[in-house]
């Protein structure tokens, strides 16, 4: 197999010394001593942290200068649009969040008759009313999606997934250490308080509160970890029409999909049937009005960014301030412009790469995943653990890749929603939702979508999707400091090939692994291979799990060994493209750092942040990335390039015994 010789990107000189800005570091801290600390404590004293955010670093500034071109855009729409169009919906949407008069002056009365039929419904009504939730307003006792069958990616399957937690992960109703009970207690006091401005009297949403919590518990006790969620293998459990009715008889199946819009559903895949057993049962032994309770509230909470500035506060205080230890809110119209942006994300996308997204920039990414894409080929060609016949089938799945650039071939059409500002903004919000959710039910029956974008061009992000084996960047993170066509090679192949790299890599973590070129989940290596890679996986898990982030918590390795896995492999891969650079080969300084140290110091720069304890602790649960710190300092400490760049050796703290060092791709 022949490789192509990688080539250069064009470089400006005059960008070249801004793109690692030496006012981001921390100098009094050695590079062996706290790298992280080295490389961004400049930035992090610089900025210190907002009391809007509970974390903020460089990937949210680039977060920011997205919505600060996002907000011009849409502020400069202007008001005559023809109804129905694209500019109409998303200015009315947008203009009707900003309308705080409108909305305290409404109060929960945009509430009030969907509250009235929850409310009514008996035993007979609940599956009915479950779907209604579902079509993209909450999601009481399960969740419900249609999306590629894991095992014949060319089709899409039904699946029924664990849900119905309003805190969103289980541990915050079964552990007891001082932060999960304090933000458990809280969160009773947030059911009862919406529940009240609501229209409940006092006696009533404090029983009601007492209810869901029940409900909730129960659920969280038999809920899979997201460690376990992490082997898709247990969690592939077909079902026929049939065995579904006869094993959860207490649900209506029947009108359960009729609610959904699904006149034929012949199959389905229940990932986790412990739950789905438990919402059966609870079918079953819940009294109508703790039922009742817990669908109001669903609803209830659903709504609450999108009514008064009461019900808007207690959302905050449970969900920022309390969870993640924001100490104010964001202006009115951040919170307004992410309801179009989300709700009309391609619409709005649209806009933006008409405007903000040049040409050039996508030309010099695909150089740039070409590039990468022969270096990890390379690495796989010579790992030493991996046989020759699994080497083969990754190198296949490797050149089977599907990259997507900036924004998509084909744009949703957004015809079918209706935004009428002499509705209540909640109703339009509500209205959006469905329609987004009929959409995404509407796929069973129809083959995969591969053309299909998963993100919106304006979303500061990139991601690989293994059911079609592609990776994506979005337009909005192809700016610095990931992305800079006028910088050197180091610092472009330093943040955004590390990006691509990553996401490369997750076509071979510990999930990835599993699904072939086609998108399918099949098992393509030896068993000695496999065993090899676990023990190399184990080993990697370990060094993060051994890291202390809070308290006496520890940052979870097994829930984050795929993001792990994933940065270890962007490193290595992104760090052998730019090696076959011209400045990559050579060793001229620019501004005092080599080729090697400003690779390093453009990586971390990308994750400079400041962050509470309580975000810290809340990641710790439910985010499957490590933290920022960690994906510098731990990572880095497997890399001996990273060593001789800074000189680190025996006795300094960053430092890594050779024997102790993990490299997987």
């Amino acid at each position: 197999m022949s490789l192509a010789l990688v080539s250069s990107m064009a470089v400006s000189a005059g960008n070249l010394e801004k793109a690692v800005d030496r006012s981001n570091l921390d100098t009094s801290v050695a590079p062996g001593e706290n790298f992280y600390q080295y490389a961004c404590g400049g930035w992090m004293k610089a900025n210190p942290l907002d009391p809007q955010y509970a974390r903020f670093g460089t990937f949210d500034q680039l977060a920011e200068n997205s919505r600060e071109q996002l907000k011009n855009l849409i502020m400069n729409l202007g008001d005559n649009h023809a109804k129905g169009s694209i500019e109409q919906k998303v200015n009315d949407l947008f203009k009707m969040g900003l309308d705080s008069v409108r909305l305290n002056r409404e109060g929960n009365a945009p509430l009030k008759a969907d509250i009235a039929k929850l409310q009514q419904l008996g035993r007979n009504g609940a599956s009915a009313a479950i779907a209604w939730l579902h079509n993209g307003i909450a999601n009481p006792f399960f969740e419900s999606a249609v999306m590629a069958d894991l095992k014949n990616s060319s089709v899409n399957l039904f699946y029924l997934c664990q849900g119905g937690l309003g805190l969103g992960d289980r541990d915050y109703y079964i552990e007891n250490d001082a932060n999960t009970v304090k933000v458990r207690n809280a969160y009773a006091k947030y059911v009862e308080q919406v529940l009240k401005l609501a229209g409940y009297k006092g006696g009533d949403a404090k029983k009601a509160s007492a209810s869901v919590m029940k409900i909730e518990t129960e659920l969280a006790r038999v809920a899979m970890s997201r460690e376990e969620q992490r082997d898709y293998s247990k969690q592939y459990n077909i079902y026929t029409l049939a065995q579904l009715k006869s094993d959860y008889p207490n649900i209506d199946w029947d009108a359960y999909f009729g609610g959904l819009g699904l006149s034929r559903v012949d199959k389905v895949c229940v990932m986790q049937p412990k739950s789905i057993a438990k919402v059966n049962e609870l079918m079953k032994s819940l009294k109508d009005k703790e039922l009742q309770d817990y669908l109001v509230f669903n609803y209830v909470s659903s709504a609450a960014n999108y009514l008064s500035d009461d019900f808007i506060r207690a959302d905050f205080d449970m969900f920022s301030k309390t969870l993640s230890g924001k100490k104010t809110m964001q202006p009115r119209w951040k919170r307004s412009l992410s309801v179009p942006n989300n709700l009309l994300g391609e619409a709005v996308g649209q806009l933006y790469v008409a405007k903000y997204f040049p040409p050039e920039s996508k030309k010099k990414m695909q150089e740039l995943v070409n590039n990468l894409r022969v270096a990890l080929g390379e690495h796989i060609a010579n790992l030493s653990w991996m046989s020759p016949k699994t080497k083969v089938n990754a190198l296949v799945k490797l050149n089977s890749f599907t990259v997507k650039i900036g924004y998509p071939d084909k744009w949703r059409d957004y015809s079918a929603v209706s935004i009428d500002a002499a509705n209540s903004y909640w109703d339009n919000v509500k209205g959006a939702k469905q329609f987004e959710a009929q959409y995404q039910y509407s796929q069973l029956g129809k083959p995969v979508d591969k053309d299909r974008w998963q993100m919106t061009p304006q979303t500061v992000n990139a991601y690989y999707d293994p059911s079609t084996n592609e990776i994506c960047f979005p337009a909005a993170i192809l700016q610095p400091p990931y992305f800079d066509p006028k910088a050197d090679d180091a610092s472009n192949y330093g943040a955004i090939g590390v990006v691509i790299g990553h996401e490369m890599t997750h076509g071979f973590d510990d999930q990835g692994r599993n699904f072939d070129q086609n998108g399918n989940m099949v098992d393509w290596w030896t068993a000695d291979d496999a065993a090899k890679f676990q023990k190399l996986a184990d080993r990697l898990g370990a060094q993060y799990s051994a890291v202390v982030v809070a308290d006496t918590v520890h940052a979870n390795g097994q829930f984050t060994m795929g993001e792990n896995i994933a940065d270890h492999g962007g490193l290595r891969v992104s760090y052998s493209a730019f090696k076959k650079t011209e400045q990559g080969k050579g060793n001229t300084l620019i501004d005092g750092f080599t080729p090697d140290q400003r690779f390093y110091l453009s990586y971390a720069n990308v994750w400079a942040a400041n962050i509470t304890k309580e975000e810290i602790l809340r990641r710790t649960k439910i985010d499957p990335h490590s933290l920022g710190v960690n994906r510098v300092n731990v990572a880095i400490r497997n890399l001996d390039s990273f060593f001789n760049a800074f000189g680190i050796k025996a006795g300094d703290k960053m430092y890594r015994e050779p024997a102790d060092r993990v490299i997987i791709w």
